[in-house]
């Protein structure tokens, strides 16, 4: 974990809670459990965001708090000398930097915070991307690497897995990381494998369904995004991945979250395995490419390899009788929600089984004028 002071790595100077009364809190903890020991202290109402965090020797890190935690584990409680105010708007930062006006007009308005990678789309005009890195790493004090997002490096190649394109602006070049959501510990690098974190609360609503002993398969199970939130709450899962280095990170996963006995992970094309499967859920957390809508809301003759609905003869085929299916798409908003629902329609209906839709959801912007949603689907 690193804090910058002058360009140069500080330590923390701490003295013992008895010796300094009026000075701040902080805890220490060992730099891998940052993240995580920072969600239960917020989670706790004691992480304090008005202090930058800080080093405290080579192997452990000190979280500013409020006062000392009751549920969190940390090593110590210590009192913090000459404790830094850490700002909590970029536009600061950069002003500080001496951005003026017009060129603060052209910093990004968001990013994602990935563990200890934040992820940024640096917008056209940036007139120095640098210092923006420098800036974000800044403002967040548990972050060690700033990538640019620049896409995803195959999107529309036929027979190829998407994999992130994007550059290094500053810190750390070990990208590799554990990012943590609502107790559910992921290990990736964003470098190498697709993260999203828009989908962060779909990946919670997973893992909030009734699903203790259900057998769930999820057809693109990536890292483990929906498997290891399932799995953690009872649930057997069986889970297709193709990309080799996505498959790896979900076995790792598994272990990691202690779920591996409750997960039967393959390396394969999921339409391979679905026949050989009786779910009573089928995720298919795969939404396929957007087709293009035109002025008059149809779509557009461009042609497309793998679109989501594609797979709904598998899932159907994997679901028993009275199972749901949650059937992910891009969707351009003209055809909301009229194409997923039709494609659901005709599944049901080449399938010979009734379809009751239970709930439709917006996950989030896929892209200007299309919409990343989910149809919850049952199918008797």
């Amino acid at each position: 974990m690193r804090e910058e002071s002058d360009g140069d790595e500080t330590t923390l100077e701490s003295t013992p809670i008895e010796a300094a009364p009026d000075a701040p809190l902080a805890v220490i903890v060992d730099k891998p459990r940052t993240e995580t020991t920072i969600e239960s202290l917020r989670a706790e109402g004691v992480y304090d965001d008005s202090r930058r965090i800080r080093e405290d020797g080579p192997d452990r890190v000190a979280l500013p708090v409020t006062e000392p935690p009751s549920e969190t584990d940390v090593l110590e409680v210590v009192r913090q000398v000459d404790p830094e105010p850490r700002s909590t708007d970029l536009e600061d930062l950069l002003a500080e930097r001496g951005w003026d006006e017009d060129a603060l007009a052209a910093a990004p308005g968001s990013w994602a915070v990935i563990g200890s990678v934040v992820l940024v789309s640096v917008p056209d005009g940036c007139p120095d991307e640098m210092e923006l890195a420098e800036a974000l790493l800044e403002l967040h004090g548990e972050a060690d690497s700033v990538l640019a997002d620049e896409g995803i490096a195959n999107e529309g190649e036929a027979g190829t897995y998407r994999e992130p394109r994007t550059r290094l602006l500053a810190g750390a070049s070990d990208t590799e990381t554990i990012h943590t959501e609502h107790g559910t510990r992921y290990a990736l690098d964003p470098a190498a494998v697709m993260f999203s974190p828009g989908n962060q609360a779909e990946r919670a609503r997973m893992g909030d369904l009734e699903t203790a002993n259900e057998r769930v398969f999820d057809m693109f199970a990536g890292v483990g995004y929906f498997t290891l939130p399932l799995a953690r709450t009872g649930a057997r899962v069986t889970a297709a991945e193709l990309n080799p280095t996505a498959f790896r990170y979900l076995l790792e996963n598994a272990v990691l979250n202690g779920v591996e006995e409750r997960v039967d992970a393959y390396m394969t094309d999921c339409r391979e395995l679905a026949g050989e499967v009786d779910a009573d859920r089928v995720v298919m957390g795969y939404y396929g490419k957007a087709t293009a809508a035109t002025d008059s809301g149809t779509e557009s003759d461009e042609p497309r390899t793998d679109e989501a609905y594609e797979f709904l003869p598998a899932a159907l085929d994997a679901l028993v009788p009275g199972g749901v299916v949650h059937y992910h798409e891009a969707t351009p908003e003209p055809l909301l929600w009229d194409r997923p629902l039709e494609r659901l329609e005709r599944a049901a209906a080449d399938a010979d089984r009734e379809l009751a839709v239970l709930d439709t959801r917006r996950v989030k912007s896929h892209s200007a004028g299309v919409a990343h949603v989910v149809v919850d689907a049952r199918f008797e």
